[in-house]
């Protein structure tokens, strides 16, 4: 019974020492990242090598998302992975298995980290959802990679003097606030391979014809000489809808102004009402236009093509004005001209005062003579006046001749003009 007791016992510390669990070495001491890279060991405030040559740090981007691009406010917004590469000797330390570390943003507040910024930035912040989207790597040697996520909003000189058939070229602008060029030398790690773009990226109004980086030296009279790295885009927007929304309309406004030439010159309201509605609805495809877009001081291409569009409405309502007045003119001097050419009829009671009274031979010859050659001038009278009532009428009838030459002048003009605006811009 004891032989068996003594075993038992045995087997029970067998198993107890095979089911013991390691020790958490993450819990250890000597183990904990402030003593592993010796954060404490050493003074973070200033930059490595110091006092020696510029220590190099590469910079590579990946642009997630081109949220948007206001022409209003002129600039543009965009989400980026921005990643620094450096080597920092400080933060060496002893590897069997030569890993890397990565840590999140609470160890980037105890070292040394480049001070880069976005030059021409209005607003600016680093997502922190469901924390703060910062990745810290540190290998065994001392590289450091460090990794955020940025969306940053910077301006853009646009010109729109070719607007809406424009290309614009905006630029992301990095550069280090504190270090001049001798004591940090900020680069693109991999040159035009240091930018990467997501395929999926687009824009409702604006096409991205390419991405590129460039790089050269900033110079500030009061501090020196800085590195200053360039992510170029260049955007070339859609037309379609502007020739939905602007030019269609404009076009249309315009050829319903020539209606008019079409109408009788009578139909005075009918003529002014549609000159006056397409005047306003002119004005306001201009004033729409206008207010989406900034107070510049040149003159932008819509406003070539919608200011013409204008004029030629316009002149559709003065050309009516000047048809009516040269109308009234012709119809008053044509009255006058009938009134003078009437024929006169006195003394034809005279002819038929006595039907009853016997008349002598003598009275009935000069009678007869006088009743004939009245029968002549009146017949005479009759169709000249026929005749004037027929021409009248055929005057009337007719349209006027500004209407007859503005119906082709007006199109043939617009026609050209269209052809050399499109072949300009286009």
């Amino acid at each position: 019974v004891i032989y068996f007791k003594r075993l038992f016992l045995l087997l029970l510390m067998i198993m107890k020492t095979l089911t013991k669990k390691p020790p958490d070495v993450t819990k250890s001491r000597k183990l904990k990242t402030d003593h592993l890279l010796k954060v404490d060991d050493h003074d973070f405030t200033m930059r490595p090598a110091f006092g020696g040559p510029a220590i190099p740090v590469g910079v590579d981007v990946q642009v997630e998302s081109l949220d948007s691009i206001s022409e209003v406010d002129m600039d543009f917004t965009m989400t980026l992975y921005l990643r620094h590469y450096w080597k920092d000797e400080r933060l060496s330390f002893a590897s069997t298995t030569n890993k890397s570390m990565t840590f999140d943003g609470r160890l980037v507040k105890k070292i040394w980290v480049p001070d880069v910024f976005f030059v021409h930035s209005k607003r600016s912040f680093i997502h922190d959802t469901t924390t703060e989207n910062i990745m810290l790597r540190v290998y065994p040697d001392g590289h450091v990679l460090y990794s955020l996520r940025v969306t940053v909003t910077a301006a853009c000189n646009m010109d729109f003097s070719r607007f809406p058939l424009d290309s614009q070229t905006c630029s992301l602008e990095l550069e280090s606030y504190a270090y001049t060029d001798e004591d940090l030398m900020l680069y693109w790690k991999s040159g035009d391979e240091s930018l990467s773009t997501d395929d999926r990226i687009s824009l409702s109004q604006f096409l991205i014809q390419k991405f590129h980086t460039t790089s050269r030296l900033a110079f500030y009279s009061s501090t020196g000489w800085y590195n200053r790295l360039y992510i170029n885009f260049t955007l070339r927007r859609h037309i379609f809808f502007f020739l939905l929304q602007t030019y269609f309309p404009a076009t249309l406004m315009v050829m319903l102004s020539w209606v008019s030439f079409w109408i009788d010159r009578r139909a005075v309201p009918a003529r002014v009402s549609l000159g006056i509605t397409t005047v306003l609805t002119m004005s306001t495809i201009i004033t729409g236009v206008n207010a989406s877009m900034p107070r510049v001081s040149y003159i932008k291409a819509v406003d070539i093509y919608l200011w013409v569009s204008f004029v030629f409405v316009f002149l559709s309502v003065l050309e009516y004005a000047a048809v009516n007045y040269l109308s009234t003119v012709q119809d008053r001097r044509e009255r006058k001209l009938r009134d003078r050419s009437l024929p006169c009829t006195c003394g034809m009671r005279t002819l038929t005062a006595w039907p009853d009274t016997p008349r002598p031979p003598w009275f009935r010859r000069r009678s007869r003579r006088s009743q004939e050659h009245m029968v002549v001038h009146l017949s005479v009278s009759s169709e000249s006046t026929a005749t004037k009532k027929k021409k009248n009428f055929s005057i009337i009838q007719n349209t006027h001749a500004i209407d007859k030459y503005s119906r082709m002048i007006f199109p043939g003009s617009y026609i050209f003009f269209n052809l050399i605006y499109w072949s300009v811009y286009c």
